[in-house]
């Protein structure tokens, strides 16, 4: 490009937008569509990927169409341009949200030549009307943004994107400029193809976020984890992600209980406090939004400090998206995910039910993310190389895995048995099958392409299949491995990984971490978090509570669990009041039992001069969340409890848990007309009897002691429930 067309993109740059100098690519880019040619844009968040097309609209003759997934996004979008211009209708969006009256205005200006971008949902393409107004305008070009929602393997598949192309064609051809943050080689390639675009420009941009600390931790005591971070954090602005409405809501409850400001957000919220919510967040009236994935896209935020993921995504795509909200203006970014296997194990039941080719993806998909997250290398290496980038530096510096690192082996020999074994399948198969060819493990799928006939199979059975499955990431960080595109999942033996068979040499691997399980709901569960109770209290609270149960001829467990008594001995309750906020404890335990706890913590405290930690309190908040409400209005009307897992849509595992939480907090529920029709007389005899006598009231216990196959785990446990009802509440 001449130098004299430069400097009047630079004076245009400048007239309109404010800046003197274009960031990146910008202005190659923007120099593509300019000259009519199709162009692709892959431009981590935060690169401004929206000026590539909102420049050449505003400098080109007609109006520009721009395709956006959400009402909230284009609202931001033409808000923010109009805040460059005198003239509001520079820009308009075309959706659902607008009245008959608002619609003839934006026609109007769009004919008259006033408007310069029209941001339109693809369901709005789709309407007649809408194509035959178009039909009728100057088009300069179409952007499709967040291109990603094309592809079924992107994380935010949206199926009208799909008919981008053929509305296109039916309302007029014009060069097409598609735009996207986050996208696999798989993704680029199905956003070129449905579009037909391939002969597109290309323009990608490392997704390297240097400033951004990736961490994984075990997803135990997590709500306390979570305040204790903020407060250590107090006055930063940050996310956390949770993947349900009602946990945004709890989290969001408990943070406030403990001093945060912060507030939920989901698509269950009205829209005006949706609205509300976003706006308190950008203006720093409060510091932290919890929230679901309906709220990030198109936020403008450039200083949040730390994104926290309660639960895994389900992808990697969407995990790097939603962390990419922080540090944007190249300070400190944060981002934290809470993991534990028994979240996959949900999403997998929630995907029961669906397409198979859909179930088949989402798998994969989360296969990836578990990877990512049990694995001991770098973190920023696997993200990048997720995305087709190379990343050379051995330590981030800037990971948990750099920062502590495991230790490592020479993977050499295991590294071409993985390439030995995919070859011999062929190369047509997927990781896990593999995995399971070289463990020995004879499954459906192994033994139905005969593949337990190979001479790889079981020749690594000494290992298991987790540690197959880390060798197999990490060979492919090597290029030993390619996935092929069009069959995505299928693992291939590039031409690097058949020389490196001929001819190996010494390769350095890591094992993946092992992670402990947790409780999603730890507050009401017991868990305290890593400080030390005071063993003196401790053995002096056991000693009364062995005391008030004798004498109520109870078992000690029925007054108050270990959890509760040991969290009394760090958090020191000298009152009632203090008291109910135990995990475990509640409102009716706290009064049935609690005075003599309180009385004797007090002395203690006060002839031990005790300074109690209540700056460092995590304080619970009584759970009034729908569902439980719920939960003891239905038993109250003697509703079957598989009826109630059915109106709300959760298995009986997850009843039996909000039930343990009721009981637990010590509300008294009649559970007798629910066992009664399932199980009988006999056995809820026997089983409330062994709780009478028993010493604990581990379940594990339970099964050992009761030596009967006759018995479940779910009869223990509902039993347990009517016992500690009737006898403790």
């Amino acid at each position: 490009m001449d130098k004299q067309k430069e400097k009047l993109l630079r004076v245009l740059l400048k007239k309109h937008f404010g800046f003197s100098t274009f960031k990146g690519n910008q202005e190659e880019i923007i120099n593509n569509l300019l000259a009519g040619r199709n162009t692709f844009v892959l431009l981590p968040t935060g690169g401004g990927k929206s000026l590539c097309y909102q420049l050449p609209a505003i400098i080109t003759e007609g109006t520009a169409i721009i395709i956006s997934p959400l009402i909230a996004l284009m609202k931001n979008q033409v808000d923010a341009i109009r805040s460059f211009s005198n003239e509001d209708g520079i820009a308009h969006f075309l959706n659902s949200s607008l009245n008959k009256a608002e619609i003839v205005n934006v026609k109007e200006d769009v004919i008259s030549g006033k408007t310069k971008m029209l941001y339109v949902a693809p369901e709005s393409l789709t309407k007649k009307e809408n194509i035959e107004f178009l039909q009728k305008t100057k088009i300069s070009f179409y952007a499709v943004d967040e291109a990603h929602c094309i592809s079924e393997w992107g994380h935010d598949f949206r199926p009208e994107y799909r008919r981008i192309r053929p509305m296109i064609n039916e309302i007029g051809i014009a060069p097409i400029i598609a735009l996207t943050a986050t996208a696999t080689p798989k993704v680029q390639h199905d956003i070129l193809k449905t579009l037909m675009i391939q002969d597109a420009n290309v323009f990608k941009f490392s997704f390297n976020r240097p400033n951004l600390y990736y961490e994984i931790r075990p997803k135990v005591n997590t709500t306390t984890e979570i305040i204790r971070f903020v407060k250590n954090n107090e006055g930063k602005s940050g996310i956390v992600y949770c993947l349900s409405r009602r946990k945004t809501e709890e989290i969001a409850e408990q943070l406030v209980a403990n001093g945060i400001k912060a507030l939920p957000y989901h698509a269950g919220l009205d829209h005006d406090v949706r609205t509300n919510t976003q706006d308190a967040f950008l203006m720093e009236t409060i510091d932290v939004i919890v929230a679901t994935i309906a709220f990030g896209m198109g936020i403008d935020k450039p200083d949040v400090r730390f994104v926290i993921h309660y639960d895994i995504p389900k992808s990697l795509e969407g995990y790097y998206q939603e962390t990419g909200r922080a540090g944007r203006d190249g300070g400190e970014g944060q981002c934290i995910l809470f993991y534990s296997y028994k979240d996959i194990q949900k999403f997998e039941k929630f995907m029961q039910g669906k397409p198979v080719s859909e179930q088949e993806i989402g798998k994969l998909l989360l296969f990836e993310t578990v990877s990512y997250a049990e694995s001991s290398v770098c973190r920023r290496k696997l993200l990048l190389n997720y995305f087709g980038e190379e990343y050379n530096d051995d330590n981030c510096e800037n990971c948990d895995n750099c920062l502590n690192p495991k230790i490592q082996f020479d993977g050499s020999e295991h590294i071409v048995t993985v390439l030995q074994c995919i070859i011999e399948a062929q190369e047509k198969f997927k990781a896990e099958h593999i995995s399971d060819i070289l463990c020995g493990n004879a499954t459906s799928s192994v033994k139905t392409y005969h593949h337990h006939h190979l001479d790889s199979f079981g020749i690594g059975s000494d290992e298991n299949k987790k540690f197959w499955l880390a060798v197999i990431r990490q060979t492919m960080i090597k290029k030993f491995i390619i996935k092929d595109i069009e069959n995505y999942g299928l693992l291939k033996v590039s031409d690097e990984g058949r020389e490196f068979i001929e001819h190996p040499y010494e390769i350095m691997l890591v094992r993946d971490h092992e992670y402990e399980e947790g409780d999603d709901d730890d507050m009401s569960k017991g868990h305290i978090g890593d400080n030390a109770a005071d063993p003196t209290i401790f053995a002096m609270l056991k000693d009364l509570r062995k005391q008030i149960a004798k004498k109520n001829n109870l078992p000690p467990f029925v007054i108050f669990q270990d959890p509760s008594l040991e969290e009394m001995s760090i958090q020191y309750p000298i009152n009632i009041e203090e008291l109910k906020n135990i995990v475990g404890v509640g409102i009716g335990k706290a009064q049935r039992y609690g005075q003599p706890f309180t009385e004797l913590i007090s002395i203690y405290v006060k002839e031990n001069e005790i300074v109690r930690p209540q700056d460092m309190v995590v304080k619970s908040v009584i759970n009034k969340s729908s569902l439980k409400v719920f939960i003891i209005q239905s038993i109250d009307r003697k509703i079957p409890l598989d009826d109630i897992c059915n109106a709300k849509g959760i298995d009986f595992e997850t009843l039996l848990d909000e039930l343990e939480a009721i009981v637990y907090s010590g509300t008294r529920i009649n559970l007798s007309y629910a066992i009664s029709q399932i199980i009988d007389e006999d056995k809820q005899s026997e089983l409330y009897n062994y709780f009478r006598t028993a010493n604990t009231d581990n379940i594990n216990t339970a099964l050992k002691e009761l030596d009967d196959d006759d018995y479940s785990l779910n009869e223990i446990r509902l039993m347990r429930l009517k016992f500690i009802a009737e006898m403790g509440n």
